[in-house]
């Protein structure tokens, strides 16, 4: 069986769509599904007072995500809305504090992609996604995009091959029947390599992981 974590942060209910979406996917094919979401910021910033509200009220029973939830995982999904073309403070700041297992190496050679709300057609989803790519080259993680190829992606809402962009409008839970579509995709993808790099992935003896005297001069705890 395949675990996969995703982790996300939601605004106003789009991006907790796609989680949803993705979670089902996984499940059906058989995954081990963990859905996290990013803990809070002290003061985030709120456009629409009451659809946040909701979605509190809504994900009030889903998990704080941990460093636990990424290396129990073979594939991890990271989903955001678009902050200034940038993924959501919440997602950076959760990023911010993977060093203790991805400094030792502990992220390495896991499936990881990410995916994006915005409001508008050219609102910084792929920017956000680009993004969240350069923290997964220093996870070391395998890097799973939509590409181009998958006849999903060539539905009207969507086409992306960084990863699934949802365009809101600024409209609550608004993601179309073509985005629930390019996520089930890119989550099967996903899980697809996971898979392979269980099951193919042989050590490389001339590949050597940084030392644990390097290590505990981050302070970290071998």
């Amino acid at each position: 069986m395949t675990n996969i974590a995703i982790v996300f942060h939601s605004r106003s209910g789009n991006t907790y769509q796609l989680v949803e979406r993705a979670a089902k996917a996984a499940l059906d094919a058989g995954a081990d599904v963990r859905v996290r979401k990013t803990p809070e910021l002290p003061d985030p910033m709120i456009l629409d007072q009451d659809a946040y509200a909701d979605l509190a009220a809504a994900t009030e029973d889903v998990p704080a995500a941990d460093l636990d939830d990424l290396t129990w995982a073979d594939a991890i999904m990271v989903g955001t809305p678009v902050h200034y073309g940038l993924p959501a403070p919440q997602i950076m700041n959760f990023i911010d504090h993977t060093g203790p297992v991805a400094i030792p190496g502990k992220l390495m050679n896991k499936a990881v992609s990410a995916f994006a709300s915005g409001s508008m057609p050219h609102a910084g989803q792929q920017a956000a996604i680009l993004a969240l790519h350069n923290a997964f080259c220093h996870w070391g993680a395998v890097i799973v995009p939509n590409g181009s190829a998958a006849a999903v992606l060539h539905q009207p809402g969507n086409g992306a091959p960084y990863g699934t962009g949802t365009i809101s409008r600024h409209r609550a839970n608004s993601v179309t029947e073509d985005n629930f579509d390019a996520i089930e995709y890119q989550t099967l993808r996903t899980l697809q390599v996971a898979r392979a790099l269980s099951e193919g992935l042989r050590p490389e003896p001339k590949i050597a992981l940084v030392s644990e005297e390097r290590l505990r001069t981050f302070g970290l705890d071998i």
